[in-house]
This record gives C-alpha cells, sequence and structure tokens, in this order.
C-alpha cells in the first residue's frame, strides 16, 4: 500500500531567537518563535508522515503544554515519528518540501539541511528535496514577520520485508 501525507507548520519571526530550519541554525537577527525550536520545515515534515501513517498530528503527539517538550529539537522529534511511522509498518518513499520566507536567502544551506534531515530520517539523498520560495513581499512572510513550510510525503507499506507498489 502506497500513503500520501501533506503537512504545512508556521511560526512569527521574532528578535533575540535562534532560527532552526532543517535541522540547521541560520545566522539571522530574527528566529522562529515558538514552545520547541520552532524549525517549521521539519515541523512540516512531520505531520505529513504523521497523515500518511493515519496518526495524530503534531500537537497530538508532541503537545506544546507539556514542560518535556520545550525547547527540544526538532531532530528529536523527527526522530521519534519516523519510529512511530516504522511501528506502522511504514517506510518513507520520498519527501517534498517548500520553505516559504523572505529572507534570509536559504539555497546555500539547503544541501546541509538535507544531509541533517536525511540521517534524521534514515534516508538517502534522493528521497529528500527542499525548495525556497518568497511571497514577493506579500503578507507576513513578506513582511518578514513569519516563516511557512510545506510537505508532501510518500510512504510504503512493509509486509513482510517486501515493499508493496
Amino acid at each position: 500500500m502506497i500513503r500520501i501525507g501533506f503537512g504545512f507548520d508556521t511560526h512569527p519571526l521574532g528578535p533575540g531567537k535562534d532560527f532552526w530550519l532543517g535541522g540547521v541554525v541560520i545566522a539571522h537577527d530574527q528566529g522562529a518563535v515558538g514552545h520547541s525550536d520552532a524549525d517549521v520545515l521539519i515541523h512540516a515534515i512531520i505531520d505529513a508522515l504523521l497523515g500518511a501513517a493515519g496518526l495524530p498530528d503534531i500537537g497530538s503527539q508532541f503537545p506544546d503544554t507539556s514542560a518535556e517538550f520545550k525547547g527540544i529539537s526538532s531532530r528529536i522529534l523527527l526522530q521519534r515519528t519516523i519510529e512511530l511511522v516504522h511501528q506502522q509498518d511504514y517506510r518513507i518513499g520520498n519527501i517534498d518540501s517548500t520553505v516559504v520566507l523572505q529572507s534570509p536567502r536559504i539555497a546555500q544551506f539547503i544541501p546541509e539541511m538535507r544531509k541533517v534531515l536525511c540521517e534524521a530520517a534514515g534516508i538517502d539523498s534522493g528521497q529528500l528535496n527542499i525548495k525556497a520560495k518568497t511571497s514577493e513581499k506579500l503578507g507576513f512572510i513578506g513582511r518578514e514577520e513569519g516563516v511557512s513550510a510545506y510537505a508532501v510525503v510518500l510512504l510504503n507499506s512493509i509486509d513482510n520485508g517486501k515493499i508493496d507498489i
């Protein structure tokens, strides 16, 4: 069985915060604000994985009311999500994602993000794509007040070690 999942996340930007994106800290005068490290790319990927596996969303799995997840690295949340997906007998086929932000430009960081995320998810680099877009200075993203990310995930079910296609 093949399953597809869609994920989305958005966070406001604020001063005095590290800007984590795709598991990489990026030098910027603002960072994403949230309960964890506020890594919107990883959060979108997590929600896509959970959706494809038919599991409750990121807020249900890792609630922002829990002290356990305060300031936690989203890479850890991704690894825990991969474990949940594997427990459902699914493996990642591929992940396609898009980050939308006005500034900073992130193209130069994408290779490192891919490396970090592939390692955390236990997948090959050919199974993950990251794209970057601006909002052409429109809306809260264009005013540099926030950042958003979208992700689509394809999962393959595992039956006795064989992938059903």
